[in-house]
């Protein structure tokens, strides 16, 4: 089962939480999961960050995610 990470406005928007579990297939359905799970600020979120999976970027959301794979949620950075 995937293990996500959020840093930031993600994690703030996650309810304060660093990490959790979540049995999702792909990074849609794990957004989707995500959503449903934390609500509309965290989806919000999620539709403009981008995704480190096992610390590669991933830009295909309908990309098989491995079943250990560990996913960072990364929303947009101000500054630089």
């Amino acid at each position: 089962m995937p293990t996500v990470r959020y840093f930031a406005g993600a994690r703030a928007a996650a309810d304060g939480i660093s990490s959790e579990l979540v049995d999702a297939p792909t990074l849609d359905a794990l957004t989707q999961l995500l959503s449903d799970r934390h609500g509309e600020r965290l989806a919000l979120v999620l539709k403009a960050a981008s995704f480190l999976v096992d610390g590669l970027a991933c830009h295909d959301r309908t990309t098989p995610l491995p079943a250990e794979a560990t996913v960072d949620v990364l929303p947009p950075f101000a500054g630089g």
